[in-house]
């Protein structure tokens, strides 16, 4: 299981995924992307998951 959330990187945003790590990497992507306008690579957001464990 893996979980991220929008305010642990800075941003004013109620935004949590958890789940399978696949999953949460495409979500918080797809989140980042469209309400924020990043566009962080699949690798960045695996290094934010392993950082947090």
């Amino acid at each position: 299981m893996a979980k991220l959330k929008c305010d642990d990187y800075g941003f004013e945003c109620d935004f949590v995924v958890e789940g399978q790590i696949e999953q949460v990497i495409e979500e918080f992507g797809k989140h980042t992307e469209e309400i924020h306008g990043i566009d962080y690579s699949k690798e960045a957001l695996m290094q934010f998951i392993l950082r947090k464990k």
